[in-house]
Formats: C-alpha cells, structure tokens, sequence
C-alpha cells in the first residue's frame, strides 16, 4: 500500500463526507430541490462503485490473498470477505433506528411538526448519518491511498450521495432553530466521520498490515460500496426521479468509470 499517497487519500475522504455540508446549503437557501438531477447523480453514483467494486477492488483483493494464500482458498476467503463487508454494514443498517431516515429528502417547506420534535430529529438522523458514513470513510480512503486515480471517482460518487444526507439533517434543525449556521453545523459535523473512519482504518491497516489482511479488508470494502449503491443510493434514485431517469445515471456511471480505468 502506497504510504505517500495519504494526504491525498485523506483529503478525498473528508472531501466526500463534508460534502453533507453542500446538501445543508441547498436546503436552507432553496425552496425546492431538483430531483430529476439529484435522481440521475445518485444512479451514476450507483454505476461508479458497483462497476469499480466488481472490476477493480475485488479483483486486486482476489489478487493479494492468491500471492499469500495460493490458489483455492484465497477465493473462498475473498468472497468470504466480500460477503462480511455487506454484513458489517446491514448490521449497522439495522441498528440504526428507522423513525429517523437519514436517507429521506426534505424541502423546507413540508415540515410540519413541533420545533422540539424537528430537533430531535435532525439530530437522531446526523447521529444516523455519521454511524453510516464510518464505513464509507473507510472505503474512500483505502482505495485512494493504494491508488489516487481509483480513489477520486469513489470520492465524488461518495459526495454526491451525502448532499441528500445533509438535507435530512439541516431541514429539521433549520425549522426547529431558525438559524441556519447551526443547520449548516450539524450537517457539516456529520460528515466529519468519513475522514474519522479513514483514520481509525489507517492505524488499523499499520498495526496489521500484510497481504492476507490487506485484500481482506479490501473485499470487504467493495462489499460495502455495492451495499451502499444497491441498498441506498439506486432505491434513493428511483423515490427522487423516474425510473429510466435512475438507470440511465447508473449506466452512465459504468460507462465513465470503465473508460476512466482503461486510461489509466
């Protein structure tokens, strides 16, 4: 793993989880929210992790465990991992509480509720928020730190998916305070637990690190974007737009993600 390319590394991570910040601005400055665009961005964000999971990240994984482990059960254990990767992040999923959607997009003008109860809720969903965006941190940061140029698209693909993110956490806090610049705080503080898993990860990955546990931990990081893409961005895609409009992004998305690999 390229240790020179950390400050790289980082900067696209946290790059990717603040952008929750530019969702919050969206949502306090603006009336409405275009989800005909927002539907096609988060299908081609859907297209740039699953294409790069499958065709990149699982095959250098598949990679590193075949020079430790040999032929046969380098496989199982890689799509052992792979598997546990999509585990790790169902399971957090699952504990996250659901009255909260961190997922659900709001204009300023649908909230009708009590300003203690908005309260509550945007902070319930950037607490949901930052558990989710852990993992992904992690995932950012490990594939921009063996490899800048694979790193930048997860980056942006991963942003964009955080803009609705930061409108579920901002929408409420807004109408609950009326002031903006904690909306914008709250929002923007979420996202800060991209950058926190990349570092955690990171002293992890220097204390184990090897073949074995770098292409395990590899597999599982592709299991989680594919988690990710088909779990929350794709069904996001679709709420926000029409159907061909959702796909459409998606093949988009392969497309740029395959030609990019290629140039390479």
């Amino acid at each position: 793993m390229e240790l020179e390319n950390f400050w790289t590394a980082l900067f696209l991570t946290s790059f990717a989880g603040l952008s929750t910040g530019i969702g919050s601005i969206l949502a306090i400055f603006t009336k409405k929210t275009n989800t005909k665009f927002l539907s096609v961005s988060l299908g081609f964000s859907a297209g740039i992790m699953i294409y790069v999971s499958f065709v990149e990240i699982f095959v250098k994984s598949g990679e590193s465990l075949q020079k430790a482990m040999g032929d046969g059960i380098s496989n199982w254990v890689n799509v052992i991992a792979f598997f546990g990767g999509i585990g790790v992040i169902a399971l957090i999923d699952f504990l996250v509480p659901k009255a909260e959607n961190p997922h659900e997009m709001r204009d300023v003008d649908e909230m009708e509720a009590s300003s203690k109860t908005l309260l509550r809720m945007g902070v319930f969903v950037a607490l949901a928020i930052a558990i989710h965006n852990f993992p992904e941190g992690l995932a950012t940061f490990l594939a921009a730190l063996e490899e800048p140029s694979l790193g930048i698209p997860i980056a942006f693909a991963i942003a964009i998916h955080n803009i609705p993110e930061g409108i579920a956490v901002a929408v409420p806090i807004y109408h609950a305070t009326g002031s903006r610049k904690k909306a914008f705080l709250y929002s923007f503080l979420s996202g800060l637990a991209e950058p926190a898993g990349a570092l955690i990860g990171f002293s992890l990955i220097n204390i184990l690190f090897n073949e074995i546990a770098f292409g395990v931990i590899f597999a599982g990081v592709a299991g989680i974007m594919v988690y990710i893409s088909l779990d929350e961005l794709l069904p996001s895609a679709e709420k926000y737009g029409k159907h061909h409009l959702s796909i459409s992004g998606l093949i988009a998305g392969m497309g740029l993600m395959a030609i990019s690999l290629l140039l390479l």
